[in-house]
């Protein structure tokens, strides 16, 4: 037997290696992984929320925060502290801008006396803007979510801010108690974590009871296209 023949011989297991392995991963694993994320396309698209007229308005997987200005009227729900805020303003920096693109944890621990400063000012303008005792204001308004960009709050936060939300937008406290309900999910399996309101959701939900939509897109009934 030649040392050509031998050579291609043993050249043979390792091209029938590399050819199984480049169908097994570069063909079949993609397109499993392809398929399975097509499951849930919403999840595999970025959770985008749109409106009636069908425009994006954000993701449910990402907290955007209205901000308004001072003195100006506030109609929609908020969430938690989203972003990292301008430490040149006290309150700026306590509230933080509300931009996902700004999304950063503070990086404070509990024993860090700035922080402490910040919570103690989130209390009293959170309860000033929406009208209710300090004592009343729950623990997630004052604190902002490891990630910066949780798009769910408290049952509790969400309550304290119906009766402004409803003042503002001329809609009657049922109305908007009812919104707040269609758009709290309960534990998972029943029993893992806490009830949660999603935020970004429920004011998208707002606006289409009050015939609104996103900036620059059409009017409901007559959804974008695409």
């Amino acid at each position: 037997m030649s040392t050509l023949t031998t050579a291609l011989r043993q050249l043979r297991p390792a091209l029938v290696v590399v050819a199984l392995f480049t169908l097994l991963c570069g063909l079949a694993y993609p397109v499993t992984v392809w398929a399975v994320s097509r499951i849930d396309t919403a999840s595999a698209e970025g959770s985008i929320v749109r409106d009636d007229a069908g425009c994006a308005v954000g993701s449910a997987l990402l907290a955007t925060d209205p901000q308004v200005e001072p003195g100006q009227p506030d109609p929609y729900f908020h969430a938690r502290v989203v972003g990292s805020g301008d430490q040149t303003n006290p309150v700026a920096a306590a509230m933080a801008p509300g931009d996902p693109a700004a999304g950063l944890p503070s990086n404070k621990g509990p024993s860090n006396p700035e922080l402490a400063e910040w919570i103690t000012l989130r209390r009293e303008v959170i309860a000033q803007r929406d009208g209710v005792d300090p004592d009343e204001v729950p623990v997630d308004a004052v604190t902002g979510p490891g990630s910066g960009l949780d798009p769910h709050i408290s049952p509790e936060y969400a309550a304290i801010q119906v009766d402004r939300v409803a003042r503002e937008n001329g809609l009657s406290l049922g109305r908007v108690q009812a919104l707040v309900a269609e758009h709290t999910d309960g534990r998972q399996l029943g029993f893992l974590g806490q009830p949660r309101v999603r935020v970004t959701e429920l004011n998208s939900a707002l606006n289409s009871a009050l015939g609104l939509t996103a900036p620059g897109c059409a009017e409901p009934g007559q959804a974008a296209q695409g």
